[in-house]
């Protein structure tokens, strides 16, 4: 099989921006500090206060990997050396990390942590535990103090967070304990607080600092059961990070038992309700106890233009569009060829594109979980595996249909003039196959275009940072502000392709020998 030389041409160029954005397993970046957080408020503005507080003890300004998603991708990427620390709950590394392990002390966790290359060490000086609530007014109306009261209630709607529910220590082991026979609803943590105050549902699984427990009157339930272990707040890190940066470890060291309850609540508070950055919120706190700089003047709380063309526009817009490009120029490359080999051959061409129809079926978290646990890293690398997998059915399917479709006139033509298979697939098949080829390669970027904004999930930047940033605040904001740039995206990409598709049309000619009689 020939193929012409721009589509070699091209191989070469897709493969070395697939070089430039895709991270290579062993960085010589030891000298710098990379510093984790989940998808939730609170661990975001603790990432912040962790890097600000090591930053001015390092070689170069510490990276944070915000918004990684739940603790079983930023625990993956820990393990893997994507990322050095990230703030964690004693409850959660006992009961989701050691999975039940006796490890009721500090030390009893390091035991068990240290042959994994981890420990624990910096105890903040707070609990954020997990705990339920209700409205106020529903817990006065039906007698609601406890967990124990609330199961007495089975007409009452749960509405819990989706990890809450999987967990270990969550949903399943607590019904078991009180006897609970709903059957809660999956929510986002941050919207369960929007449907509950709007009655669409009346029970939620809650963090402890939650700032919106008070703002909008919800009352705790207490656990009167002890089920809940305490999730003191506390640094998981790598071991050879104390030898590797002596200096940023001494100085995290200082967090030591700082940050407080009550100190833990206003500062979510300022990013929930004020709509304040994580890095102003945790310059702020550290520059109140006199270990930062200097606290800057209050900040009005951000409109959404400035948060729809903020300085993050270009990075993000830059990031989105090499996932978008690489991933779908990969797919041609692959996809392309695959399906003229298969082309001929009826029944591996219908295994082949019932493969590719299959990975289309499989979820995008899922999928993106499975490639972490697989490639042991996360960020943009299994990003664009995903969204190539992703691309290759409408670019396969569109290949295939393209060939079915030239006359069989213009093939015997080319084979009486004497072309070989390869000549007449480059000056006969392919050409006129051009057009139905272009329509897939058209679809698949719009697939990718949406599809990488689920990859901010994994650290691998795009749009999508702010749409999952927006889901941890309950900012619609800044939703909408992830959301447009990405549409905006996808209409300029279909604006490109029709600008094409009409320079073909006009270009397009079929040379007269090759006319059927």
């Amino acid at each position: 099989m020939h193929l012409p030389r721009c589509f070699w041409r091209a191989a070469l160029l897709y493969a070395l921006a697939w070089l430039a954005v895709a991270p290579a397993p062993a960085r010589a970046a030891d000298e710098t500090l990379r510093v984790g957080s989940k998808r939730f408020t609170e661990s975001y503005i603790l990432a912040e206060l962790l890097a600000q507080t090591a930053a001015p003890h390092t070689a170069s300004p510490p990276v944070v990997r915000q918004g990684l998603g739940n603790t079983a991708i930023v625990y993956e990427a820990l393990r893997s050396g994507a990322i050095d620390l990230y703030a964690e709950y004693t409850g959660t590394i006992a009961l989701e990390i050691l999975k039940g392990s006796p490890a009721d002390t500090r030390e009893a966790m390091n035991a068990a942590l240290a042959p994994m290359g981890l420990g624990v060490a910096i105890p903040l000086g707070f609990n954020d535990g997990y705990a339920l609530a209700v409205r106020a007014a529903d817990a006065e109306r039906l007698g609601l103090r406890t967990l124990s009261d609330l199961a007495k209630h089975p007409e009452l709607k749960f509405g819990l967070s989706n990890e809450f529910i999987g967990r270990a220590d969550g949903w399943k082991g607590l019904a078991g304990r009180y006897g609970f026979t709903q059957m809660p609803t999956g929510l986002d943590h941050g919207l369960a607080y929007d449907a509950v105050a709007a009655k669409q549902i009346d029970v939620i699984d809650i963090y402890t600092t939650d700032a919106k427990i008070d703002h909008l009157g919800l009352r705790v339930l207490e656990d009167d059961r002890k089920y809940f272990p305490r999730y003191d707040a506390v640094v998981l890190y790598k071991l050879d990070l104390p030898t590797r940066l002596p200096l940023a470890w001494a100085a995290l060291k200082t967090l030591e038992g700082r940050v407080d309850e009550r100190a833990m609540i206003a500062m979510n508070a300022r990013a929930e309700l004020q709509s304040v950055p994580f890095d102003t919120i945790a310059r702020d706190f550290l520059a109140s106890t006199g270990k930062g700089a200097k606290a800057q003047p209050q900040e009005a709380r951000r409109g959404f233009m400035a948060k729809l063309f903020g300085p993050d526009l270009w990075k993000l817009a830059r990031q989105h569009l090499l996932l978008v490009a690489v991933s779908v120029g990969v797919a041609i490359l692959i996809g392309v060829p695959l399906a003229i080999l298969v082309f001929a051959h009826v029944r591996l061409r219908a295994v082949v594109l019932g493969f590719a129809s299959l990975l289309q079926t499989v979820p995008s978290l899922a999928l993106l979980a499975v490639l972490i646990s697989m490639l042991g890293a996360i960020g943009a690398l299994p990003a664009l595996i995903a969204l190539t997998l992703y691309s290759l059915l409408p670019i396969m399917r569109n290949t295939v249909t393209g060939l079915a479709e030239v006359p069989n006139g213009l093939r015997m033509a080319g084979t009486a003039l004497g072309m070989t298979p390869p000549q007449s697939l480059r000056l006969v098949l392919l050409p006129l196959a051009l057009p139905t080829l272009l329509a897939g390669v058209r679809t698949a970027t719009s697939i990718a275009i949406g599809t990488a904004t689920i990859a901010a999930f994994i650290g691998a930047g795009g749009f999508g940072e702010r749409i999952v940033t927006g889901l941890a605040l309950n900012d619609r904001e800044l939703l909408v502000a992830g959301a447009l740039p990405a549409a905006a995206l996808a209409l300029l990409s279909e604006g490109l392709f029709e600008l094409v598709e009409y320079l073909m049309r006009r270009r397009r000619r079929v040379p007269p020998s090759l006319l059927p009689s």
